[in-house]
């Protein structure tokens, strides 16, 4: 078994409800996520010739191709643990550093900036793969630190009107600019500076006047 097709196995055993033979699945996420790579539109065909599994077992897993390509594009990527219930809610998030546009940064072997391009190319061209991926994949990543903030809230170092969904955007959001909008790399220092300032911004918000 390849690294692509072990790590994509992975990304389906997370996932409740899996079909019973992980690796053909494994099989067939692998192959899509290396027609996704080579820049090809992503078929039931290509698919099927690169993985050598069948239409018929293709189709039993996967009657969508739309949540077929939302699992291979998560591919490489984990849903983060809980934060310690003491954590330092402003250091995690500078550190962070506008929790790195969904983890693309250094720190995220596997996942590298040209997959994540890719993926936005994708998901912007199809509304409903951009929908499925976040509501498959996307938006599981996201609780851990909306936990973290609520125990902010919680205890009284955030404010209490807090909106949680909207402070994770707005610092996601800086992280995603940044790679979208400028072109610029999350690891260069005149970035990492840019986004502290701005996540210094967010967190003067957020924080309780108690």
């Amino acid at each position: 078994m390849t690294s692509a097709t072990s790590d994509a196995g992975a990304a389906l055993r997370r996932r409740p409800g899996r079909p019973r033979d992980e690796e053909i699945d494994g099989q067939i996420v692998a192959a899509t996520l290396e027609v996704i790579d080579a820049g090809e539109e992503v078929t039931v065909s290509r698919v099927v010739a690169r993985s050598g599994v069948s239409r018929a077992a293709l189709y039993r897993r996967w009657p969508s191709l739309t949540m077929l390509i939302a699992a291979a594009l998560d591919v490489g990527r984990d849903v983060p643990p809980e934060y310690p219930a003491d954590a330092d809610l402003h250091e995690i998030l500078l550190t962070g550093l506008g929790l790195g546009a969904d983890a693309v940064a250094p720190s995220a072997p596997g996942y590298s900036e040209e997959r994540f391009r890719q993926r936005i190319r994708l998901v912007m061209s199809d509304r409903a793969l951009q929908k499925a991926y976040w509501e498959s994949h996307v938006s599981r990543r996201r609780v851990p630190m909306e936990n973290a903030l609520l125990a902010g809230i919680a205890r009284g170092e955030l404010r209490d009107d807090l909106d949680v969904g909207a402070c994770f955007d707005a610092i996601a959001g800086t992280a995603y600019y940044q790679l979208v909008v400028r072109g610029d790399r999350i690891s260069d220092p005149v970035v990492v500076a840019r986004l502290r300032a701005a996540i210094e911004v967010i967190w003067r918000g957020m924080v309780s006047s108690s």
